[in-house]
């Protein structure tokens, strides 16, 4: 029997958080901090007070490697249709069509904001050299540091770039293990969800408090990191009950899809609307790993994954309302998917692919140099935009951050997919 799911990422999908929680251990203790397990959270944590964030990053990682050339089609090279005889997506079909691109129809959700200029594809994006492991690729899009021992990732560099130390200015949604591009020196929080963020034993029992004021007590003298750790994690419950106190009712009429992401993202909301000082909010979808029943626009996993990526990040974009004009969202995946189709009606691990971005900053419409197609049973959409370059823009343009820092080493190209920051 054929699975939909390659054997390399069913591992990291279901065996790998185990090895993610150790890591993450390792690296908190380094760090003169620490991991520490409260309710449904783990946290790696140190404290300090976080002041409310004028600009969020709401970054979607497409776990399995998406199929960029399903979700922006480019219409006008040939070789996508001869390629993909069964499974390429109708010319006629397309949503903001140019001379050469056009959005999967079950983006439709989304052409409010693209057709605003809000909403903005980068394709034939990358890492700078093609690795189609899992494992591998994922961790080295994590990282974005080629070369480095250092196990820091990306956006832990990001929010160690000032001296704010609070776990819940980046916090990891629908998973109780930090990704890769969170581990570091820098205290984060991952939490299932928003109900999770508790302290166990605080119920509707404790009537008198007694379960937070005997931990108190307990670690108020507690000496090295695992006391740091534990008053921080409980500083960081505490500070945040303005989220859990958030009515759980979508604001502006939103309806969220059922499902994770879905629900991630109106968790992501609440964070947000609760001002807590969140900078950075991480969500993982999938597994997009396509290499049986993709399918067509009638039947298959592409149609049913994008309707729920559409719809569950347009929820998210009008529950949010006015506060959209600080938040911005960005999408990652490992790498991309062959050219050509495979017998099962989907597609094997690539190289290029496209990132899309949504909210405040971005430049709407479709960026990035396209290479060419070739239609090959090994041919690969080709990388002419490093993905750590689009993501500069990002950290730059957005939250003031210094590309240098955050990426060491690397000289980012412009994309002009988002808009310069004002002096």
């Amino acid at each position: 029997m054929t699975s939909s799911c390659c054997d390399e990422f069913a591992a990291l999908a279901g065996g790998l958080t185990r090895r993610g929680l150790f890591r993450g251990l390792a690296g908190a203790t380094a760090a003169v901090t620490t991991t520490t397990a409260i309710g449904g959270a783990f946290m790696s944590t140190s404290y300090a007070a976080t002041p409310s964030a004028p600009a969020v990053l709401v970054v979607l990682s497409m776990r399995g490697a998406v199929d960029g050339m399903s979700l922006v089609v480019p219409h006008a090279d040939p070789v996508y249709y001869a390629a993909r005889p069964r499974i390429a997506v109708p010319s006629s079909k397309l949503l903001a069509k140019d001379a050469f691109f056009g959005l999967h129809p079950d983006l439709a959700p989304l052409l409010p904001w693209w057709n605003a200029g809000s909403m903005a594809a980068v394709h034939a994006t990358g890492l700078p050299a093609p690795n189609r492991s899992h494992f591998a690729a994922i961790e080295a899009v994590e990282d974005a540091d080629p070369g480095s021992a250092a196990r820091i990732g990306w956006l832990n560099r990001l929010i160690g770039r000032d001296s704010v130390d609070d776990p819940l200015q980046a916090v990891q949604l629908g998973d109780s293990v930090l990704p890769a591009s969170l581990l570091g020196p820098e205290p984060a929080v991952a939490v299932d969800r928003v109900e999770s963020m508790v302290l166990a034993g605080a119920d509707r029992w404790d009537t008198h408090g007694r379960r937070p004021q005997s931990m108190s007590t307990m670690w108020a003298d507690a000496a090295g990191p695992l006391g740091v750790g534990a008053r921080s994690a409980m500083k960081a419950i505490a500070d945040f009950a303005p989220v859990r106190a958030s009515s759980p009712t979508p604001a502006n009429g939103a309806v969220y899809p059922d499902g994770d992401l879905g629900a991630s993202l109106a968790s992501a909301a609440r964070i947000i609307r609760g001002d807590i000082g969140a900078e950075v909010i991480t969500i993982d979808t999938g597994s997009w790993d396509h290499h049986v029943d993709l399918g067509t626009l009638e039947w298959g996993q592409m149609q049913r994954m994008t309707k729920e990526l559409a719809g569950a990040l347009a929820a998210f974009l009008t529950d949010l309302g006015p506060l959209t004009s600080k938040v911005s969202v960005v999408t990652l995946s490992e790498f991309g998917r062959r050219t050509r189709e495979n017998a099962n009606y989907g597609l094997d691990h690539g190289y290029g692919n496209v990132m899309l971005l949504l909210g405040a900053g971005v430049v709407g419409g479709y960026h990035g140099r396209w290479p060419g197609l070739v239609n090959d049973v090994d041919g690969d959409l080709l990388v002419t935009t490093d993905y750590r370059s689009v993501l500069s823009e990002v950290v730059v343009g957005r939250l003031g951050a210094s590309s240098a820092q955050v990426f060491p080493g690397f000289q980012p190209e412009s994309v002009g997919v988002i808009a310069p920051a004002s002096p």
